[in-house]
């Protein structure tokens, strides 16, 4: 091909890539809550948005058609029977996110947490409950594997009864949680083998899990089969999941789907809209595919 000829191609290819329209972000069409496609299970996560009462969330996200919420405890149960809104991932058995399961000294407390919300979580009808590694405090990856294991082999069978996963979430020790143990999908993957039950998964979170590893979708192809329930985020900024930031939701959600995988995708981002629920249904919506 002469010189000419393809800067002459280029420029029109070119012009045809600029003049395409946008499939995402805030050129998305009008929302339409009964226009939602049913192939994601959508969830939005409280914390972020928790500047607004947990009542008008709640009637919010039913207003969405988005039926569950991330990140809730019993206290708030009631109030979500009330909406007819799932809660797709509880918590309230942890200690906080650096006094966890790789550390020893803290798994009398941990146990006794977990022996008493499991049978809480199930009878009010939810399936996932959060759990965090914590701190390594010095110690290698292998240490607070094992650690780990040891504790948390005290539950499993409770969980297996009432039928209850617990889910250990993925953070990133780089930006947000310095020194986290389980900040790796390989290291989650590891424990989710040592333990050998169906009732342990991973809540894989692609922000932190970009800042950490990226290769998104390889991950989530490659270990679809410990992963239990994901979040969102934009990167960097951990604000909202359009053009603005570096990861491209769509395909990743379209990644999700062909693994097969039917549980809930929670929007995890911090809002930097005035109009956070207007920033939540454009997350939605970039997500329903």
């Amino acid at each position: 091909m002469k010189r000419r000829s393809f800067i002459t191609s280029a420029a029109t290819v070119s012009a045809g890539m600029v003049a395409a329209p946008k499939v995402w972000g805030k050129d998305l069409p009008n929302y339409d809550p009964e226009g939602l496609k049913g192939n994601i299970h959508h969830s939005a996560c409280y914390w972020c948005y928790n500047s607004i009462p947990l009542d008008q969330f709640l009637s919010d996200l039913a207003g969405l058609r988005v039926k569950a919420i991330d990140l809730v405890g019993p206290e708030d149960w009631p109030l979500l029977k009330k909406h007819n809104i799932h809660a797709s991932m509880c918590w309230g058995a942890e200690i906080n996110l650096t006094d966890g399961w790789c550390d020893p000294k803290f798994h009398p407390q941990l146990i006794k947490n977990y022996s008493e919300m499991i049978p809480k979580v199930a009878e009010a009808g939810y399936t996932n409950l959060i759990c965090f590694s914590g701190s390594r405090r010095g110690m290698d990856d292998e240490e607070g594997l094992q650690n780990s294991v040891r504790g948390l082999k005290n539950i499993m069978s409770l969980a297996e009864k009432h039928g209850v996963v617990i889910q250990m979430e993925l953070l990133n020790s780089k930006v947000d949680h310095a020194d986290y143990m389980c900040d790796k999908t390989k290291w989650g993957v590891a424990l989710c083998d040592a333990l050998g039950s169906e009732n342990f998964k991973l809540l894989y979170d692609i922000y932190h899990m970009q800042i950490m590893e990226g290769d998104v979708i390889r991950t989530i192809e490659q270990y679809k089969d410990y992963i239990g329930h994901y979040h969102t985020g934009g990167n960097p900024g951990r604000h909202e999941i359009d053009e603005t930031q570096e990861l491209f939701y769509p395909a990743i959600m379209k990644a999700i789907l062909k693994t097969g995988f039917k549980g809930y995708v929670a929007q995890e981002f911090i809002p930097s809209w005035e109009d956070k629920i207007a920033a939540l249904k454009q997350g939605v919506q970039i997500c329903d595919v």
